[in-house]
């Protein structure tokens, strides 16, 4: 009987531990009031306050009374209140005194806080994206440019054969293949941006393209796509998958060895496993193998915590994040789950 009941409170208190910490957990330094900066991310601000950072959402309150209330910009004060007992963070007026209530304030000219840092991420946001196989080679394709130029650039006229896929294109080139480690699964193709332009001519089968911008030279073969003109979305939250994600990276921008903070990574895991834009994830290194001494068995070790990452770009089968935190350097391989 003791035994029993020894079980049960143990089995409580490990309930009671895991209620804990699948919620908000504030950090014992977290300040009373902040005072948004240039330069803040969400991720900087909502870690300032928890210890678990992606459970932003569950500690936000929006207070209708201050001008967009959704949105935090530079010179905003952030102030921790207590409604119904619960810590809440909230935007509230320059009054010393912290309430709910109306106060007046002038409007920010600056742009909203991203949630991490967009230079790192804004190409694979605006431009760059994953494609199928038969999409790209089934693209018009760059004969040469003006003058028989094989390398152009913004500003030069391009040559092009394929049927026109609409006034305004981007080019692309193809560059990764992603193939799922575990499975063999094809993934998808990323298309990597390198120029815009417009269609000014078409005659017959070939197109005449005028390049409004480049960030790199234009050559032959590669193919044009329709420019999507995609806006940076810089409002998405940190927050906690909805189900459970098991899988890992499968590739580094850049193919450096070692992988840190804010180097962006492909993940096998994508929309159809319900992520989303936001979402943290953490990421474990492999347990190594050891030989046991005293009886000689083969034993692997536990994974080891050693990292965090955020989504920010979804597509069916796969994921774009960028690592936020790393304990130690990280590597294709590594697994990737719910934080």
């Amino acid at each position: 009987m003791r035994k029993l009941l020894y079980a049960l409170a143990a089995s409580l208190l490990l309930l009671t531990s895991w209620a804990q910490a699948a919620g908000p957990d504030l950090r014992t330094d977290h300040p009373e009031r902040y005072t948004v900066v240039k330069g803040d991310t969400l991720w900087d601000i909502s870690s300032r306050f928890l210890n678990n950072p992606w459970y932003w959402p569950e500690i936000w309150h929006v207070n209708p009374q201050v001008a967009n209330p959704h949105l935090i910009y530079p010179g905003d004060l952030l102030a921790l209140v207590y409604i119904d007992g619960q810590a809440r963070v909230t935007k509230v007026g320059s009054n010393d005194v912290v309430r709910l209530s109306p106060s007046i304030r002038s409007e920010p000219i600056d742009s909203p806080i991203p949630a991490i840092p967009l230079d790192v991420i804004g190409s694979f946001l605006s431009d760059t994206r994953i494609v199928s196989v038969e999409e790209l080679e089934g693209a018009p394709y760059v004969l040469e440019g003006e003058g028989g130029r094989i390398i152009t650039g913004a500003g030069d006229r391009i040559y092009a054969r394929g049927e026109k896929p609409a006034e305004h294109v981007g080019v692309f080139r193809r560059s990764k293949s992603f193939v799922d480690p575990d499975t063999g699964e094809f993934l998808g193709l990323e298309a990597r941006a390198i120029a815009r332009g417009a269609v000014s001519a078409e005659n017959g089968e070939v197109l005449t393209v005028e390049l409004t911008n480049s960030n790199e030279e234009v050559r032959i073969a590669d193919r044009l796509l329709v420019s999507e003109d995609r806006r940076i979305n810089t409002t998405f939250i940190p927050s906690s998958p909805d189900g459970d994600i098991n899988g890992e990276m499968i590739s580094v921008e850049g193919g450096v060895n070692n992988i840190g903070q804010y180097n962006v990574v492909a993940i096998n895991r994508g929309e159809r496993e319900g992520l989303e834009a936001g979402n943290v994830l953490a990421v474990y290194k492999a347990g190594n193998v050891v030989r046991d001494p005293v009886t000689n068995e083969t034993i692997k070790l536990p994974d080891e915590r050693a990292g965090l990452l955020m989504v920010f770009q979804t597509y069916e089968k796969m994921s774009y994040g960028v690592v936020l935190q790393a304990l130690r350097p990280l590597a294709l391989g590594d697994r990737v789950q719910n934080p």
